[in-house]
């Protein structure tokens, strides 16, 4: 999640009541289980909702752009460094059920203490 994130160390609040509400929104910074191992949790943003168009632009600009629909019950995630990041363009939509808890505030380290924002990464993804 660089650069929102440093690799360790960090130290973040975490609202679990968005999650529970349906409150989560294309933008926030959630904490998920993991789909590849889910002993593990992770740190992704959220790109799109449910019924949302998600256009993933061709890595280093070879091949074509594929566009995918976020099926019903879902959410699509990615990390905010595009280009090192395991996210759903590898392992596709997620179940909204994995999602525990919205970003709130970064704690530690103190220096960089603050609201974690509601923002849409610049990145080559579209969504519609």
């Amino acid at each position: 999640m660089m650069p929102t994130f440093n690799p360790r160390g960090d130290i973040v609040l975490v609202d679990h009541i968005s999650v529970t509400a349906g409150l989560i929104n294309v933008g926030d910074v959630v904490i998920a289980r993991s789909i590849q191992n889910p002993q593990h949790v992770v740190c992704k943003r959220v790109l799109g909702m449910e019924g949302d168009y998600v256009e993933l632009a061709p890595p280093l600009k070879a091949g074509s752009c594929r566009r995918v629909k976020v099926p019903q019950g879902h959410v699509w995630l990615q990390g905010d460094n595009y280009y090192n990041s395991t996210d759903s363009r590898h392992y596709g939509p997620v179940p909204y059920a994995v999602l525990r808890g919205r970003v709130v505030v970064k704690v530690w380290p103190p220096w960089e203490f603050g609201w974690v924002k509601n923002k849409r990464p610049h990145v080559p993804t579209h969504i519609y």
